[in-house]
């Protein structure tokens, strides 16, 4: 199959080797190009860091002051690339903000003071349900990821030509802006037809909101998952 991987670098280029190792045909583009903000961290003392996204650990890795705090992170590749940055000790959660929110419940006594190191777009959870236990939560914007303007070229031509077969969405955000960049460059039937495969309900959302059929949405948030549920190919 011909696939498009729309999350961010460095995901994307990790993601289409793996479609690439299945015998399917990536087309790598994203639609959000990921960037440190370059702020310094707030200062503490905190018990622990929270990291809800992989995107979040360039930004923090040289950043003094978070060295040495325990880590909870959200998954396993999340967890893997905050130990690989000399982080920790790390924590590894389920995938999801819940899980995420029930593995610090069960390390930490209410009251702690955490560090939700984070994008400046981001969901209420797992802050939200960690605040109501009791929890002392202080963000830190480490990244924002940035919408393309417009929808990368070679996404176009494959649209146009009718080559493109499925699309890979990571999560509602780029879900959300790859729907606005093939509609706004006038690619929407083309993207409509597509099979879509997310990693979640919540990242299907705004595809099923705006009527586009999704084929699979993965019942627990793994990559894997998603992988597996791709037609294998011809042969």
């Amino acid at each position: 199959m011909r696939v498009w991987v729309a999350r961010p670098e460095p995901g994307a280029t990790r993601t289409g080797a793996a479609l690439a190792a299945q015998g399917h045909a990536p087309l790598v583009a994203p639609v959000l190009a990921v960037r440190p903000t370059a702020a310094a961290p707030p200062a503490g003392p905190f018990a622990a860091l929270l990291l809800t996204s992989a995107n979040a650990v360039p930004a923090i890795r040289d950043a003094p002051p978070l060295r040495g705090l325990p880590v909870f992170a959200v998954g396993a590749r999340t967890a893997a690339l905050a130990r690989a940055a000399g982080l920790g000790p790390v924590r590894e959660g389920p995938g999801d903000a819940a899980g995420l929110a029930a593995l610090v419940a069960d390390a930490l006594a209410p009251g702690e003071s955490l560090l939700h190191a984070t994008g400046a777009e981001r969901k209420p959870e797992p802050a939200a349900t960690l605040m109501a236990a009791g929890f002392r939560i202080t963000t830190f914007v480490a990244y924002r990821a940035e919408a393309l303007r417009t929808l990368p070229q070679a996404v176009g031509l494959e649209l146009a030509a009718g080559r493109l077969e499925a699309a890979l969405h990571y999560s509602r955000r780029s879900a959300a802006v790859a729907l606005a960049l093939a509609d706004g460059s006038g690619h929407g039937g083309a993207f409509r037809r597509l099979g879509h495969y997310c990693l979640s309900s919540d990242v299907a959302a705004p595809l099923e909101a705006a009527g586009v059929p999704v084929h699979f949405v993965a019942t627990r948030p793994r990559e894997a998952d998603l992988l597996d549920a791709l037609a294998p190919p011809p042969g």
